[in-house]
């Protein structure tokens, strides 16, 4: 009951996403297994029976080798086509089933909150949306397919028997099932623990290998470099102790199996031996009986790795059903910005999901309203709440209490988020058809379009990962470049010159305010250049709104100057 609610979710998902490819995979496995049989069992037979024959000068003559020779020929291209189509379809519906899995959750950190807890456990939540979703391919492909198609082989060699003996038949398909299946539930259930050790052991082998690659000047700093190629090599030990113990138990699954099929070939081969002996049967069918039990023992011994993996899987499914529910459940209807607005919060209370998140990033009955084609700053000392302000309005935070309607908008962070890549296509992650001219208008818009001009590829220049290889002021430009590509109604900036000298500052917010024309902003900062771009000023002390002031006001610019100068 357990190991049914655990492997529901993703056996629902399965049925979902490729039923009907699914289960012709299923079933050209099972056309593949009884070709098998009968092409061994019908070879049995003509060559037993063409001996026989050619013993006796009458039977020489009479004897058809035709019909048989053409039934072989048929069965071996037929079990080739069907072993390989079976391979096609299978494997071709198991990825496309995995392939949806990792869209509808990755799709899931794209929900508020969730960006928060992949940074709090980056390596083992990654780990477990590549390693688990990767161990689910077991489910269908060792041990769904081959044990359906074990058991056709059993009740086709039992019904085949049946109608030479029917207890012959009835006897051997209860033998082959039972024993086939005690074997395998024996060893799933042996292999569990050794199977969840060896998914923990990897995971922490990864973890520690990328800690260690990652952060060698940062280890090497705090002199804990022998520690983490210690706890490397005792994650790498406890792997290759569950691999040991896995293998070793596969070797003693696939000698149970042997025995198993030895066991039966003998009896089969002793009843056979008393039937012909009695006149029951003749020469041709025993060796007819004999080499199709012999085959229908094989397609059990398949079964043994998706036992060794079912705790693998098992384990993979019970982390990600959960996951995999949540992406099920309708996404919340997404209320209209007024005519006129391009955000509008009423009485909004939110925090963090941190139990322990400091005070400032607490909001305390927000209400805003931004109209289109307004710039607005967000004013206040570090841990006012600004930041908490904008991932709320960006969709990164749920309103514990009140309204938030937002406009189609993108966010400039405090953290700059590029990848492995080239320049252009870091860029095009935010408007792909994006040609050149339009690059360079907002490299330039950025005070980025000379340093990129001088480098040997230009716009062609790859990146390392998290984009190195450009300076903390270059990676900030970009992001902002970045920004200025996406066509919406507002931006949402985020201190967008921090960490600039004040000479390129002052050009980057130029080009902001050039780009900005037609559309809205809102920028948290608390440098005196950055705000002089808004029309008015929004106060936030302590996660609560203090105050607003308009540049029409009379004290707008003794706000201004409380700010901290360039």
């Amino acid at each position: 009951m357990k190991l049914w609610r655990d492997l529901s979710p993703v056996l629902n998902l399965f049925t979902d996403a490729g039923r009907n490819k699914l289960l012709l995979g299923a079933l050209l496995a099972a056309v593949t297994v009884l070709s098998g049989m009968a092409l061994l069992g019908l070879s049995g037979w003509f060559i037993t029976a063409t001996a026989i024959a050619g013993l006796n000068t009458s039977l020489a003559f009479t004897f058809d080798v035709f019909m048989p020779s053409a039934g072989i020929r048929l069965l071996a291209l037929g079990r080739t086509g069907a072993r390989y189509s079976e391979r096609l379809v299978t494997h071709d519906a198991t990825l496309q089933v995995l392939a949806n899995l990792r869209v509808r959750l990755f799709r899931g950190w794209a929900r508020p909150e969730a960006a928060r807890r992949l940074l709090a456990r980056p390596a083992q939540l990654l780990f477990r949306l590549t390693g688990d979703i990767d161990a689910l391919d077991s489910l269908y492909l060792r041990v769904l397919v081959p044990l359906g198609a074990a058991l056709c082989a059993a009740l086709a060699a039992g019904v085949t028997l049946g109608l030479l003996q029917w207890w012959l038949g009835l006897t051997i398909a209860l033998w082959l099932i039972c024993s086939g299946l005690l074997i395998a539930l024996i060893v799933a259930q042996r292999a569990r623990p050794d199977a969840r050790r060896r998914s923990y052991a990897m995971e922490a082998l990864r973890a520690r290998s990328i800690d260690l690659v990652a952060g060698q000047t940062e280890l090497i700093m705090a002199g804990q470099l022998e520690q983490q190629k210690m706890a490397l090599a005792v994650a790498d030990q406890h792997l290759a102790r569950a691999d040991d113990a896995l293998n070793r138990l596969e070797a003693r699954a696939g000698m149970a199996y042997g025995m198993v099929g030895t066991l039966t070939l003998t009896g089969t081969l002793l009843v056979a031996g008393a039937l012909v002996g009695d006149g029951v049967l003749n020469a041709p069918l025993a060796a007819l009986a004999l080499l199709l039990v012999l085959t229908a023992s094989e397609p059990f011994a398949a079964l043994r790795r998706g036992a060794i993996e079912l705790g693998r899987t098992v384990l993979a499914a019970r982390r990600l059903g959960p996951r995999i529910q949540e992406t099920d459940e309708p996404a919340a209807t997404v209320q209209q910005v007024p005519a006129g607005l391009v955000l509008q919060l009423t009485n909004v209370n939110a925090h963090p999901a941190a139990a322990d998140a400091p005070m400032g990033n607490i909001l305390h009955n927000i209400s805003l309203a931004l109209s289109a084609h307004e710039r607005v700053a967000l004013i206040g000392a570090s841990g006012a709440g600004k930041s908490t302000l904008m991932a709320l309005i960006a969709g990164e935070l749920t309103a514990r209490t009140g309204s938030v309607r937002v406009a189609a908008h993108s966010l400039l962070t405090q953290r700059t988020e590029l990848f492995q890549d080239s320049l252009r296509d870091n860029l095009r992650v935010a408007a792909a058809e994006a040609d050149d001219a339009r690059l360079w208008e907002v490299l330039h818009s950025a005070g980025l379009a000379d340093d990129v001009a001088n480098m040997p590829n230009g716009l062609d220049t790859r990146l390392g990962e998290g984009g190195l290889g450009l300076s903390g002021g270059q990676l900030r430009r970009l992001a902002l470049a970045r920004l200025l590509l996406r066509d919406v109604p507002l931006w949402l900036l985020d201190e967008p010159t921090e960490g600039l000298d004040p000479a390129t500052a002052r050009d980057v917010l130029q080009g902001l305010d050039t780009q900005a024309a037609g559309r809205a902003f809102l920028l948290a900062t608390h440098v005196r250049r950055e705000a002089e771009l808004a029309d008015r000023l929004v106060c936030l002390q302590h996660g609560r709104i203090v105050a607003e002031v308009k540049r029409s006001d009379a004290d707008f610019e003794g706000v201004l100057n409380s700010l901290r100068p360039d």
